[in-house]
């Protein structure tokens, strides 16, 4: 646990699929920009982009990053605690043509028919959203559902404000949870992120290390 985990009060309701149900049947889903996360845009329409597979995404939410990586030919299997959004997310799969699977699930209950089971995994906005304490169980999640040599892309929001969800994290808690388990290949601060959330994200393509140890 880092010296920033440590200062915040994990809030039980986070880990309750109906506090984030009531969050999407309120309005009040403030990690719903309605779209795709910009900086995802230009990465999959750059020679950098990954080779279309098999991807997890976490905390989907309504999908708008899961059907962007399914437009560009990834195999979209989408995770996420509340209902609602998941109905959103197939509703929204089925009506532009995509082929995407959307399940309801709690990511740290994930049954054994997906471990090592992705190429990539796709996360954006869950890291943040999970109780800090879970943060290492969501390391390990990742790791688990990876195969080897899988790859974890990112877009973290890296803020140092009090409460939440979104709980705050530090680029140095961030490179202390991940790095001991995978390669950074990218680790870059988003150039085109959304407005109320400039200078605090972060790009990232990480390699899971293939010793398993």
């Amino acid at each position: 646990m880092s010296k920033f985990e440590s200062r915040i009060e994990p809030t039980p309701p986070a880990r309750d699929a109906t506090f984030w149900e009531e969050r999407y049947q309120d309005g009040t889903a403030r990690w719903n920009l309605g779209q795709p996360a910009p900086p995802f845009v230009p990465f999959l329409g750059s020679p950098e982009a990954p080779l279309p597979g098999r991807i997890a995404v976490l905390g989907a939410g309504h999908g708008h990053d899961a059907l962007l990586f399914a437009e560009h030919g990834f195999e979209v299997v989408a995770f996420d605690f509340a209902p609602s959004a998941i109905a959103v997310g197939t509703e929204a799969a089925r009506s532009r043509g995509l082929s995407a699977q959307f399940l309801q699930r709690d990511i740290f209950t994930l049954p054994e028919e997906f471990s090592a089971s992705f190429d990539y995994v796709l996360e954006h906005t869950c890291f943040c959203a999970i109780s800090p304490d879970q943060r290492s169980d969501y390391v390990n999640v990742v790791r688990s559902i990876l195969r080897p040599g899988g790859n974890l892309i990112a877009l973290f929001w890296a803020h140092e404000r009090p409460g939440g969800p979104p709980f705050g994290v530090t680029v140095a808690d961030l490179r202390q949870y991940f790095a001991p388990y995978f390669d950074f290949l990218m680790f870059d601060l988003a150039s085109d992120s959304v407005e109320s959330r400039k200078d605090e994200e972060y790009l990232a393509y990480l390699s899971l290390h293939t010793d398993p140890n």
